[in-house]
């Protein structure tokens, strides 16, 4: 009876099928994950002991000319940060993540940028990278800013024959406005910004994504004391001019703008400090006729520098 049974069981005819429960596994998965993505391979090993170690490592001291690193955690904001430029050094990866678009595509542009290390880390070590922030699986590592020295700029423009057209930041501390004053100086043919080394805000990856790409190309210096550094532009032939809302001298009328110039905005509450506002050879109001009391430093730098560039033109 046996051997009938085993003689019907190659016999053609009508099968049973899986009612469709196998469709499934025939669809397509995507594109094959990088080596360092695939568990078993020796690079994921490699990565998933390099992780361990990046986590276990305090976070680098910021001095001199450079800020500390910083990093972007979640989906979309790493997505984002990738899309639109920020720099970017290492791309860390949950284990077993669940891989959605967003994680999909954010591999995709960071394997297309080139030059940024993926790892895969298990979830406890991104807790502890990211001090327990809901991360997603995705956190990306944005390596720290090369500030430079408020006389490059100066020196920059005078090597290129132009007179120096520099924005100055007293107290902004919100890294939008100095992103968007960094674009408006690259729109208007400044040679860069200058911001405070403490209490100020500083390049991170907000600045970098409001930047719209123009921080790549215009340098951000750094000064210990903003108003040594104002004098030593004074000292340098460069005339220093404050935006105040009760400034003498209006911006239409103000002639230094036409010669080598710096900026001075201050934030949109308290405005220039005491210090600062002394240290500046003219004050200069923006008119405003519809009744406005003050304007964001992102937009007064753009006013600003629009009338500096037209009367260089």
């Amino acid at each position: 009876m046996a051997a009938n049974n085993r003689r019907m069981s190659g016999k053609k005819g009508a099968q049973v099928g899986s009612g469709g429960q196998r469709r499934k596994g025939l669809e397509g998965k995507g594109p094959t994950p990088p080596a360092e993505m695939r568990k078993g391979h020796k690079k994921n090993r490699v990565a998933g002991a390099k992780a361990r170690q990046t986590a276990r490592r305090p976070a680098p001291r910021g001095r001199g000319g450079k800020s500390t690193s910083e990093l972007v955690v979640g989906r979309n904001p790493v997505y984002e940060a990738l899309r639109d430029g920020v720099p970017a050094s290492t791309l860390y990866v949950q284990q077993f993540i669940d891989n959605d678009e967003r994680v999909r595509e954010a591999l995709q542009l960071a394997a297309e940028r080139g030059g940024i290390n993926l790892m895969e880390a298990p979830r406890p070590e991104l807790d502890r990278m990211t001090n327990g922030l809901n991360h997603q699986g995705l956190v990306l590592q944005v390596p720290p800013y090369e500030y430079a020295h408020p006389q490059d700029l100066a020196d920059a423009a005078l090597d290129d024959g132009e007179d120096p057209l520099i924005v100055a930041l007293d107290g902004v501390t919100d890294p939008r406005n100095l992103g968007a004053v960094v674009r408006s100086v690259s729109a208007f043919r400044g040679h860069g910004v200058v911001v405070p080394e403490r209490r100020a805000a500083g390049m991170t990856a907000g600045a970098w994504k409001t930047s719209a790409g123009a921080a790549a190309r215009t340098p951000v210096a750094r000064a210990t004391n903003l108003t040594r550094a104002l004098e030593a532009y004074k000292k340098a032939g460069i005339v220093v001019v404050g935006l105040a809302a009760d400034g003498e001298v209006e911006l239409g009328e103000l002639e230094a703008l036409g010669g080598p110039v710096v900026i001075v905005v201050g934030s949109e509450g308290k405005g220039l400090s005491r210090l600062v506002g002394e240290t500046c050879d003219h004050r200069v109001r923006i008119p405003m006729p519809g009744g406005a009391e003050s304007l964001n430093a992102g937009v007064a730098a753009g006013i600003v520098l629009y009338e500096a560039a037209r009367r260089r033109s």
